[in-house]
């Protein structure tokens, strides 16, 4: 489909050292245990028609966001980075201030997900490092689990121009059993951030959330996923949702193409306008993507 954009993705290289949840040590993560880089991502993309992606952070480091910046900018395909900055750091907004110079860099993504402090979001940013986001122009990728959508939805009512999309769907708890309390978690806190029209939602990294059956065929995964899709459709609406590989995290659970075909599946039923807005132009728009096959 013409203006396919990959709104989530990665490129790492071990050798830099600040990917502190990815080590040798852990069996689960060892197939991707090495570097990964555009010429790896290139004929899959080709395959599926992506014109252009989105690098995301997987370092909690802004060393690692001006590498990605680089790569990026060397990058036919590169549509911009969301990096990494400590909002919580006295010189937040400088950082900022300096990373806007980079015409790719688009926003900030802070690793939630892997804090303590499942409310850090509303308590620790520096209002001046957020300003400084709005300034500038940039936006907040919300990379949640459930437990952090409560917090999530102070952080967003105190700062209501900020643009906000939340990664992977917040990681609906697909593999546990239905008297889990992560499900009431994510109905109630999905359903109210989804009120505020200015939040939007990855349709990405959900196959690594399943347990192998569920992903066992594209069937089955379509079968899993087709809930989830309808009430992130009920809530977002598909002006509001963009669709993403969370590559090569996503090889973990399946391959790419098995992705694209379990989301082509669910998307089946949308307009042609509406497929297209899902798997391009809702990015082209969150990220002010210049028009074109390469920004």
């Amino acid at each position: 489909m013409s203006g396919r954009i990959d709104s989530h993705c990665h490129f790492w290289q071990l050798g830099r050292g600040d990917y502190g949840w990815l080590q040798p040590d852990n069996a689960a993560l060892a197939p991707i245990y090495r570097d990964w880089g555009p010429q790896d991502l290139d004929p899959l993309a080709q395959e599926a028609g992506i014109e252009r992606r989105m690098l995301v952070q997987a370092a909690p480091t802004v060393a690692e966001t001006r590498f990605l910046l680089d790569v990026a900018a060397a990058d036919p395909r590169g549509g911009g980075v969301v990096g990494w900055v400590d909002l919580a750091a006295q010189d937040a907004a400088e950082t900022i201030a300096q990373l806007a110079t980079f015409p790719l860099f688009k926003g900030v993504r802070p690793m939630l997900q892997d804090l303590d402090e499942a409310d850090w979001i509303a308590t620790r940013p520096r209002p001046d490092a957020i300003e400084a986001l709005l300034e500038h122009g940039l936006s907040f990728d919300a990379l949640v689990m459930p437990r952090n959508l409560a917090s999530l939805r102070q952080f967003t009512a105190r700062y209501p121009d900020l643009p906000v999309v939340i990664d992977h769907a917040a990681k609906p708890a697909l593999a546990a059993p239905a008297d889990d309390p992560r499900h009431v978690m994510w109905l109630s806190g999905m359903a109210e951030l989804a009120q505020d029209p200015r939040i939007c939602c990855k349709l990405s990294g959900l196959l690594t959330e399943m347990a192998p059956e569920q992903r066992s065929t594209v069937e089955m995964a379509v079968q899993t996923l087709q809930p989830v899709l309808d009430r992130l459709l009920e809530w977002f609406g598909p002006d509001r949702l963009l669709w993403g590989s969370d590559w090569p995290v996503l090889t973990l659970a399946a391959p790419f193409a098995f992705w694209t075909e379990v989301t082509d599946r669910l998307l089946g039923d949308l307009s042609q306008a509406e497929q297209a807005a899902v798997l391009g132009g809702n990015a082209a728009r969150f990220y002010r993507l210049p028009e074109g096959a390469a920004a």
